[in-house]
């Protein structure tokens, strides 16, 4: 994805890694809208899923979309993981432990879903949305970053 943003350097992001449970899934379940959403960006991106996978879930579901999925075990790893990818990286979390990744990332977004978002990642974040849904749709119709990071 390119886009232009006035007032900032364009952005180029070619992956995205997300978290899985608060961001993408709730109580371990992903929505099927999402699961939608999730393989039209997957399609446009290398998407990966980096989670602590609580529920235990994570793997079965991105085997079923074809994405690389990360166990992480330290918050740390998150951030080693945007660090590591070539060329620009958008990110999307909602918890305390996913604010290193979020502050790494070209373009971060912050969920404010269900189980809610930890303040860290919201303050880290370029924007903050209230579902899901609505932050996969940004990287699906990227003008739509305009309005909002416009300066």
């Amino acid at each position: 994805m390119d886009q232009e943003i006035p007032g900032r350097e364009p952005l180029h992001i070619r992956h995205l890694v997300l978290d899985f449970n608060g961001t993408l899934a709730e109580d371990g379940q992903v929505a099927a809208s999402t699961a939608r959403r999730l393989a039209q960006v997957a399609e446009r991106f290398h998407a990966l899923i980096a989670t602590a996978d609580t529920y235990g879930t994570v793997t079965s579901f991105a085997e079923r979309l074809g994405m690389e999925c990360h166990v992480i075990r330290a918050t740390r790893d998150k951030e080693a993981l945007v660090r590591s990818l070539p060329g620009g990286v958008a990110a999307i979390g909602n918890g305390a432990n996913d604010r290193a990744m979020l502050e790494a990332a070209d373009l971060a977004i912050a969920v404010i879903g269900p189980e809610g978002a930890a303040l860290g990642a919201v303050l880290a974040a370029n924007i903050v949305v209230r579902h899901i849904d609505d932050g996969l749709d940004l990287l699906l119709y990227p003008s739509r970053l305009v309005a909002t990071l416009r300066e």
